[in-house]
């Protein structure tokens, strides 16, 4: 039995919008569906998303969680998705575990549903919704460090075939989502990628170097126009954290015009 889960990085794009046919999330899409084909099945996934802070880790452990759709302005039909899956108690609880024992104060929420950055990328990579689901929040300190000791605290969950999913967006930058294309911005935003790239994915950087890479990632070129806020990056703080090493695939989406970047780390991998 290999314990070491499957991690993922990915960018779950703007709200609804993946679900509803919009053409600037058709590469995204196609990237999900493409990513779920190779992972193995999982028997239950943990979800780490942009959308959820709270003062300490917090993770859902009702059994059938609602959804919460926590987005505005949008047709009738994006408040009538759904997505039945259960959740699963018994990992809330080991995850909770797994943190204490690494020091890190974390609760409980039977009450909470799913928001946009679970239910959103889980309806298009698993969309018979059968495999039960926990959700952890980010820490509203918004810290790189915290982020990443809440990664190497998972190391020591044991579920077989267990999938652990970073649900955020490597570039979120709201006001550039909607402004006009320019070459500055696209510079930019190529700059910060090609960082996000070779931080988390050569072979050429020890761990030692990543890590630090990564607790400094506002000094990365363009670091603040991607993300003006980190809520978004942090999930791939979570999930390297988890895994310790360079990411074995590397995929990149055009999402709402901008390059986005997405990051595997598979279980057969791991030592």
């Amino acid at each position: 039995m290999n314990t070491s889960p499957d991690i993922l990085f990915l960018s779950h794009g703007g709200g609804p919008l993946p679900l509803l046919g919009d053409s600037d999330h058709q590469e995204m899409v196609e990237s999900l569906k493409g990513i779920a084909n190779v992972i193995s099945k999982p028997s239950a996934i943990l979800i780490i998303s942009a959308h959820w802070e709270a003062s300490v880790p917090t993770i859902t452990s009702g059994v059938t969680p609602g959804l919460i759709y926590d987005y505005a302005g949008f047709p009738p039909e994006a408040y009538q998705i759904q997505y039945p899956c259960n959740g699963e108690p018994e990992l809330a609880q080991q995850v909770s575990q797994a943190l204490a024992n690494a020091g890190i104060p974390a609760k409980l929420d039977a009450q909470r549903g799913f928001d946009h950055g679970v239910f959103v990328p889980l309806k298009i990579m698993y969309p018979e919704a059968d495999i039960p689901c926990v959700q952890l929040s980010l820490v509203n300190n918004l810290s790189a460090d915290a982020h990443l000791a809440i990664g190497r605290a998972l190391k020591a969950l044991e579920r077989d075939n267990l999938l652990v999913i970073g649900s955020g967006f490597s570039f979120h930058n709201m006001r550039e989502f909607f402004a006009p294309i320019t070459q500055d911005s696209q510079a930019k935003n190529k700059a910060f990628e090609d960082w996000l790239v070779n931080t988390c994915s050569s072979q050429d950087i020890d761990e030692a170097e990543r890590n630090r890479r990564l607790a400094n990632w506002d000094k990365a070129p363009h670091a603040r126009f991607c993300h003006p806020r980190e809520e978004h990056l942090l999930p791939l703080h979570v999930c390297y954290g988890l895994a310790g090493r360079p990411s074995d695939e590397q995929l990149s989406a055009t999402i709402l015009n901008k390059a986005s970047g997405m990051f595997y780390w598979s279980r057969r991998s791991a030592k």
